[in-house]
């Protein structure tokens, strides 16, 4: 048992105590965080709950539904990773992220109870938004998953109901090289006779036949329930919208908060969990239209002005998010240039990140990533990348990269910052946004 002496006081000491507790930052497996969580009374709780995976969507899914939970009167535990500036931001209660008192008081008690057990990062803060969840008396549970699903530390939580917004190629050295295996793996979230409410048709075969082997019922987007624009001038994502399936139907529903038009998507789907949770309490056009007004996530295709200078944020860090983030460009009215600060973490695709959205942008700033492990230089990246329409600007830090790029621009002009929470997450400190 470790030494309770030896444990750390502060947040940020607890936080560089766990990079090294588990030699691996990564460790797919869920025997050793399912032990402590067993040692610590997590699985012997009930609690309606979702587990949210996918490639893409899965963030914005997860807090729509928790923001139309709270709103239908339940007080909603929300997980999700990573964060954008404040690691509280992963752990959230209300729509709104725990202190640090309650986080250091998570880890204590988790400490006191793994014993010899090694726990990587993740677990520990997995395990961790399950005891302040615990603490606080939830009445209801939104997990967000990590990586993959089947053997992500959140998995070791029978959910009441599973979603899968998206599958794509991405993390391919942990879940395989293609949509079947990563299909397969993201599946790994579905329950034996539990529903499953999906984000898109556009499954692998994987997916089906999984949903087939566990008989869950299942929610398919376009399929099992629909959602209609009402554009009447308005841009494509700023529309009212109908939601229709077997469970309910609602007119005249406000535009998501978050922009981009594949957010009517992801509303749909958290609007159909939480019909699945709640039944007809949660066909309410009132409480699902203030949570769809007032929700808040930053870094997902967020829109501000500044200095007179329109800037777009998005953690796009894979191809199908860069392909979504081309599409909300091209759709978004604009007549001057477009100025792409980017920064890539050295195990994602970047090739095929810029080649997406290169035909969207005129001049390309690279900024190095720093003090992650997987992060590049600017110089690494820009070796990494095919021929664009203009030559990069290289950059060692967002700073200089989101400086650089204010320096280039004139009147009209439009800068757009991606690939990463850890570029959006400083550039949006340094706009004074966050």
């Amino acid at each position: 048992m470790a030494d309770a002496r030896a444990r750390p006081r502060s947040l940020e000491a607890w936080l560089e105590h766990q990079q090294g507790v588990h030699g691996p930052t990564i460790d797919l497996t869920l025997e050793r965080v399912r032990a402590v969580a067993q040692r610590m009374g997590l699985l012997e709780l009930h609690c309606p709950t979702t587990i949210v995976g996918g490639t893409n969507g899965k963030g914005s899914t997860a807090t729509m539904l928790a923001a139309m939970l709270a709103a239908v009167g339940r007080r909603v535990g929300l997980f999700t990773s990573p964060h954008l500036l404040h690691y509280c931001e992963r752990v959230q209660i209300d729509g709104q992220p725990v202190d640090a008192a309650a986080l250091v008081a998570a880890f204590e008690r988790i400490e006191a109870a793994r014993g010899d057990i090694t726990l990587t990062f993740f677990e520990y803060n997995t395990l961790a938004a399950l005891e302040v969840f615990r603490v606080a008396g939830v009445d209801s549970r939104v997990l967000e998953v990590g990586l993959g699903g089947r053997l992500d530390a959140t998995n070791i939580v029978d959910a009441d109901v599973a979603v899968l917004c998206s599958v794509g190629l991405d993390h391919r050295n942990w879940l395989g090289d293609t949509l079947e295996q990563i299909g397969a793996e993201k599946s790994g979230i579905f329950r034996a006779g539990r529903p499953v409410v999906l984000g898109s048709t556009q499954m692998p075969a994987s997916v089906w036949r999984a949903i087939g082997a566990l008989n869950c019922p299942t929610y398919t987007a376009t399929r099992d329930f629909h959602w209609r624009l009402h554009a009447d001038g308005a841009p494509t994502d700023a529309a009212n919208w109908d939601y229709e399936s077997a469970l309910c139907r609602l007119a005249q529903l406000p535009a998501p908060a978050l922009r981009g038009e594949i957010q009517y998507a992801n509303a749909a789907t958290a609007l159909t969990t939480l019909l699945l949770l709640q039944g007809q309490d949660g066909c309410a056009a009132g409480p699902v239209g203030s949570a769809l007004r007032e929700l808040r996530l930053p870094g997902r295709f967020q829109i501000a002005r500044v200095a007179g200078l329109e800037w777009i944020l998005d953690v796009a860090h894979n191809e199908p998010a860069a392909q979504v983030l081309a599409r909300a460009l091209a759709a978004r009215a604009h007549t001057g240039r477009t100025l792409a600060v980017a920064g890539i973490l050295a195990d994602k695709d970047a090739a095929a990140i810029t080649r997406a959205l290169d035909g969207k942008v005129d001049t390309w700033v690279l900024a190095g990533v720093t003090g992650e492990a997987r992060g590049q230089s600017a110089q690494a990246l820009a070796a990494r990348l095919p021929p664009l329409r203009s030559a990069p600007i290289l950059q060692p830090d967002v700073a200089g990269a989101c400086a650089r790029a204010r320096e280039l621009a004139r009147p009209g002009d439009r800068i757009v910052v991606l690939g990463s929470f850890h570029i959006v997450g400083p550039a949006l400190a340094w706009l004074g946004l966050y």
